[in-house]
């Protein structure tokens, strides 16, 4: 294959907001270009800490598949298939990122294929919209943001309609202006993050800062309570202790010491208080927010706080 030739995203505006293009009347170049046969991003952006954490996520094996994928799909090649593996959770760093199987089609079947799923992610960003916390993250409440989500876990899943990267495929990417720099919506899983980290909501001195362990505690607290909400842990425990596995390796590369507090956060929504006493904190937890990592690792039992290899096998 011939080296690909990259060039600007085409923006529409004939479907975009005027006042989205324009601030204060000045025109900004554009800082998002895209691989036409990959849709990897490379960003001509002045923060080297960005810079080098989204290509620590266009690295990850996960996100190179999701593209590859894509890519296929457009030339016409590579059909789908599953490799079967027995044990529920047998994924090693550094073997080329999740496979689907047997064991987690069975999975979410049980749960509800992706409608089942999407229960969960609509109710997970109904909690992030009211967290100040989390919803600094999320430009626009419009998006589609659950049913993205639920597309990419069934497809992680094995769902063989591929629905994430067939929504992908025709995904419309709209340009929007955060802080006098002016960026391009996501239309992929790299992109979606890179554009959380730079949010208009977003204070200046936040800007452009990746996720810390503290924002990944948060959002997966809420999240797993999301799912609790709906009925999930009760509809098939089998595939909340593989989603809990799930989470804690895809969260790493967001966040690389938050792996360990995967299972603290799912169990956090065990106990009802826990959410009473975060609504009656105005939906802040301050136990979580700007700790550091010596002191959340005191709180998790010694054998979670410990374990480096969980949620992996034993080499």
């Amino acid at each position: 294959k011939t080296e690909p030739s990259k060039r600007h995203l085409p923006i529409n505006t004939e479907h975009v907001n005027k006042s989205t293009i324009n601030v204060n009347q000045q025109e900004y170049p554009p800082i998002v270009q895209v691989d036409s046969f990959s849709h990897n991003i490379i960003m001509k952006y002045n923060s080297e800490s960005a810079q080098e954490q989204l290509d620590r996520l266009e690295e990850d094996a996960d996100i190179q598949q999701e593209a590859q994928r894509l890519a296929d799909i457009k030339l016409g090649t590579s059909p789908n298939t599953l490799a079967i593996e027995r044990n529920p959770f047998t994924l090693q760093k550094g073997t080329g990122g999740h496979r689907a199987n047997a064991t987690t089609l069975r999975l979410l079947d049980e749960i509800g294929g992706v409608e089942g799923i999407q229960n969960f992610t609509d109710a997970f960003y109904q909690l992030a919209f009211v967290d100040s916390h989390i919803d600094q993250f999320l430009r626009d409440h419009d998006d589609p943001h659950g049913a993205r989500f639920a597309s990419w876990i069934a497809e992680k899943f094995g769902d063989p309609t591929e629905p994430w990267t067939s929504e992908r495929q025709s995904r419309q990417v709209f340009p929007f202006h955060s802080h006098g720099h002016r960026l391009e919506t996501p239309h992929d899983r790299s992109s979606a993050h890179f554009a959380a980290w730079h949010s208009p909501k977003r204070s200046a001195d936040d800007f452009g800062e990746h996720f810390k362990l503290d924002d990944a505690r948060v959002w997966m607290r809420l999240h797993f309570a999301a799912l609790r909400q709906v009925g999930g842990f009760e509809r098939s425990p089998a595939f909340c202790d593989y989603y809990t596995k799930f989470i804690g390796h895809f969260v790493s590369i967001y966040e690389s010491t938050a792996t360990k507090f995967a299972r603290e956060s799912a169990r956090w929504s065990e106990n009802p208080q826990n959410m009473k006493d975060y609504i009656a904190k105005g939906r802040r937890m301050s136990d979580v927010i700007d700790a550091s990592y010596a002191t959340a690792l005191g709180s998790l039992p010694e054998h979670e706080a410990m374990d480096s290899s969980w949620p992996y096998p034993p080499t």
